[in-house]
């Protein structure tokens, strides 16, 4: 009702457990809170939570505007309305080596079950977008080290993203990727990656579970999760999906409104009002509370 029936301790055990099975796991974007009520539902086993969505939503391009607090703040709006585990992306943990231990803190307090943290120069961009640039060994390992050391709860998933691949090629994220795990990563995040014979190389390189990233108009192909779990892939992300799904059903009615003068040729493409108060529970409110919801819903 108001919050998950499943504290983030508990949440944190469930994706660890979920990337110690030998099945995929698939976490969409959500970008609000009700979007995520829409992942739950149809069956996903778990959340994620995008930078570049976050800084999207507030009309910024991705390349490291939004602040740890906003990113804290939406992401424990997320994972409070969930029972699955929600992992958020930190960005490059907002700072030195202290302030990714605040980072790691703070998203700990928020509830998330784990984050993942990037090897890019700050500010980043977009792990899709040419011309990215990486920090040097030292400092990649040393923001793992610092989240690593500055988690109170040893479930709390701490994955690290490399970019090199797009940098330096293959061979350098394979090499980054074992600095990493050496570090004290728990899974590995290989951003950009070409095909799938590159996934196979990492997940021989490594033994933590990798992240693949199916984002659209990507350098990704978008493989299945049978092609993802069948080179070893233990958890891939949808992280934008929604939010495009979203804006471009948006802009669409807009544009009927604009041309017609009504939104009724739009109407059969909406969500009804009866499955929006579903979405939300107006009816376990109700048996709580018989003065919160007196009132029937028009079918």
């Amino acid at each position: 009702m108001l919050f998950s029936t499943r504290t983030a301790e508990a949440k944190r055990v469930a994706l660890r457990q979920l990337l110690a099975s030998n099945t995929i796991a698939r976490f969409p974007g959500a970008f609000t809170p009700l979007s995520t009520r829409l992942i739950e539902e149809q069956g996903f086993e778990g959340v994620y939570i995008s930078g570049g969505v976050l800084a999207n939503e507030l009309g910024f391009p991705d390349i490291g505007l939004t602040a740890l607090p906003e990113v804290a703040a939406r992401a424990g709006q997320i994972a409070r309305i969930t029972d699955l585990p929600a992992l958020v992306d930190a960005d490059t943990g907002f700072g030195e080596p202290m302030n990714v231990a605040r980072t790691v803190q703070e998203l700990e307090n928020a509830g998330l079950a784990g984050c993942h943290i990037e090897d890019q120069v700050d500010p980043k961009r977009c792990g899709h977008l040419d011309g990215k640039s990486v920090v040097d060994l030292a400092t990649a390992t040393q923001r793992i080290r610092a989240a690593v050391q500055a988690r109170r709860d040893p479930n709390f998933l701490i994955m690290a993203r490399t970019d090199i691949r797009g940098v330096e090629g293959l061979n350098a994220a394979v090499d980054r990727a074992k600095a990493l795990v050496d570090a004290g990563a728990d899974a590995i995040f290989p951003e950009a990656m070409a095909d799938l014979t590159e996934f196979e190389v990492l997940r021989a390189a490594v033994d933590v579970p990798i992240l693949a990233n199916m984002t659209e108009f990507g350098k990704s192909e978008l493989f299945t999760t049978d092609q993802l779990r069948d080179v070893g892939v233990n958890l891939v992300i949808y992280p934008v999906t929604l939010l495009r799904t979203a804006l471009g059903a948006m802009e669409r009615t807009l544009q009927t409104i604009g041309r017609n003068g009504t939104q009724l040729d739009a109407v059969p493409q909406m969500l009804t009002r009866a499955r929006l108060y579903d979405l939300v529970d107006y009816a376990r409110y109700n048996n709580f509370d018989a003065g919160v919801y007196d009132f029937e819903i028009p079918v």
